[in-house]
């Protein structure tokens, strides 16, 4: 009974940013669980790489190039993407760029608005144009990446930017699922700590007196793996957690516990 839960057989998921990281490592769980999975990627020698290895795992995988930045794309890749396969079950929301370490005083507006464009504009656009496809058909989860740092302020990188659209990412799952509720879409959110992907390299390869600090400020005293979030994202896309929606999930080594 509990096993069969998790299982997403018959499901059609799409991983926006799905071509590295954390994105792929949730194409691969969604896929090995028996989902269809669309990798919704920006550039394609990343949605030929992802697709290649989900195949190579016997994975049902498909890309399709897709800027969440414009709202237009946005609706034309949902629309594409139910045309051709005929639903949308589930949306993991994981586009996101951080490019960290500038001071409050020194962010230009190309740089906040960069930030806001990608995490929070482009990730309500997807919430929308796939949100409408799930209410049509009654059902359907939605799982945005937030982060640990729409719940704290990092240290010792400053990145207001950053901290600012993914306190908003936590909101609008929160708004979302407050009005979805009742007409069968769940959408959640997973606040990952610093997890070992491209985005994070500037302080885990380039910067070991940063890399310091993130690891004494970190219970377990370690970074995340892609898979780790994965999981979890994985758990609140399946019916095993039926009963969730508007929940902002931890998964940062308790961090956020200090």
């Amino acid at each position: 009974m509990y096993l069969e839960k998790l299982r997403l057989d018959g499901r059609v998921a799409v991983v926006t940013g799905g071509g590295q990281g954390i994105g792929a490592a949730c194409a691969r769980a969604l896929g090995e669980a028996g989902a269809t999975v669309m990798v919704a990627e920006l550039l394609p020698e990343r949605i030929e790489a992802s697709v290649d290895s989900l195949r190579r795992l016997q994975i049902d995988a498909h890309g399709i190039t897709l800027d969440v930045t414009k709202s237009k794309d946005v609706d034309r890749v949902a629309d594409e993407i139910v045309g051709r396969h005929g639903r949308v079950d589930i949306l993991v929301n994981n586009a996101g760029v951080a490019i960290s370490d500038v001071r409050a005083e020194d962010t230009s507006d190309e740089h906040w608005r960069l930030h806001m464009d990608v995490n929070i504009d482009g990730l309500f656009w997807c919430c929308r144009a796939f949100g409408r496809k799930m209410l049509a058909r009654g059902g359907g989860s939605i799982v945005n990446i937030g982060s640990m740092s729409g719940l704290i302020v990092n240290k010792p990188q400053p990145q207001s930017f950053y901290n600012a659209s993914k306190a908003a990412v936590h909101q609008l799952t929160r708004s979302l699922a407050a009005e979805w509720g009742q007409r069968g879409v769940r959408v959640n959110a997973v606040a990952p700590t610093y997890i070992e992907t491209p985005l994070t390299s500037f302080g885990i390869k380039e910067n070991p007196d940063m890399y310091k600090v993130w690891l004494e400020m970190t219970p377990m005293g370690r970074v995340g793996q892609p898979e780790e979030v994965a999981s979890v994202v994985h758990f609140l896309a399946s019916d095993a957690a039926s009963l969730m929606t508007g929940a902002i999930v931890s998964v940062d080594g308790g961090y956020t516990c200090w």
